[in-house]
């Protein structure tokens, strides 16, 4: 099955690239790897805003992260045209806005990369790190960056 039949099968919609909050470019490919920017959380078009272990729990942060995904399946689309070029998503890294108290980023995670290997099936087993940080960009909940390789 391809990727877009995945995608409509689960009826994701892919957005298009945000435009960048800073300095610098939503995609960066050098050889066969594609490296996306950090993408925030975002509900109802607005950066969803929260710290994990004081005003958002666990299962609503699956949620925001699964949310990026469907964000950096964009920009990946965006960046390389076709998502069936996609020979590998490499790794995740994902920031977690937690108090000090807050360890299951991990589980937060999970709402991403759940997603991303239901869509790309094996190619989209990945090497992932998630961290726990004191804050993100304009208060957001979730970042998460994105490695691809492409065939």
């Amino acid at each position: 099955m391809s990727i877009y039949a995945k995608l409509t099968e689960l009826g994701i919609t892919l957005p298009p690239v945000a435009a960048p909050a800073a300095a610098y470019v939503p995609f960066v490919q050098t050889g066969n790897l594609v490296f996306l920017s950090g993408h925030l959380a975002k509900k109802d078009g607005k950066v969803w805003v929260g710290q994990f272990g004081k005003n958002i729990g666990t299962e609503e942060g699956k949620a925001a992260a699964r949310a990026i995904a469907i964000d950096l399946m964009g920009t990946l689309h965006a960046a390389v045209g076709d998502l069936n070029r996609v020979k590998r998503i490499v790794k995740l890294m994902s920031l977690v806005n937690s108090t000090s108290d807050f360890t299951e980023q991990h589980l937060v995670t999970n709402g991403a990369s759940e997603l991303i290997g239901e869509v790309f099936g094996a190619k989209g087993a990945h090497a992932r790190s998630a961290f726990g940080v004191a804050q993100i960009p304009l208060g957001s909940c979730v970042e998460i960056e994105l490695i691809a390789e492409l065939a």
